[in-house]
């Protein structure tokens, strides 16, 4: 499967999971450089909750059942960001894009070094209405 296919799938995926559970800050994949033939898919949503455990299962699910049991041995991690991580913070607003796709090399994210990054989804969520 070809980079392009992969973000493709994840990108359709993205939209779908964005319909049934609510909006994503940060949907992407990162090739970090210690590992250059897997993707970390990266995720940050408010929905997501704090039992970190039930939401990746909940993403390996869909994974599975949207996308097929291949796709989720293209990853090899999924990583949880709580959508105030200011590194989240940062990269929303540096990269707006939502249901696309912005290709990123070379550059640090989060700390790691990254050398091939594919951001889905890089919003701010909505700010609450003042009371």
């Amino acid at each position: 499967m070809t980079v392009a296919e992969l973000t493709e799938k994840f990108t359709r995926l993205e939209s779908q999971i964005a319909q049934e559970k609510g909006d994503f800050t940060l949907f992407a994949l990162f090739m970090r450089e210690d590992v250059p033939d897997r993707w970390d898919l990266i995720v940050s949503a408010p929905w997501l909750g704090d039992d970190k455990r039930a939401a990746v299962s909940y993403l390996v699910d869909q994974i599975k059942s949207k996308l097929g049991e291949r796709d989720l041995t293209n990853l090899s991690r999924i990583v949880l960001i709580d959508p105030k991580d200011v590194a989240v913070e940062n990269l929303n607003r540096a990269i707006h894009v939502e249901h696309g796709s912005v290709e990123v090399r070379d550059s640090n994210f989060f700390g790691l070094p990254i050398k091939h990054a594919y951001i889905i989804t890089s919003k701010r969520p909505p700010a609450a209405a003042a009371t």
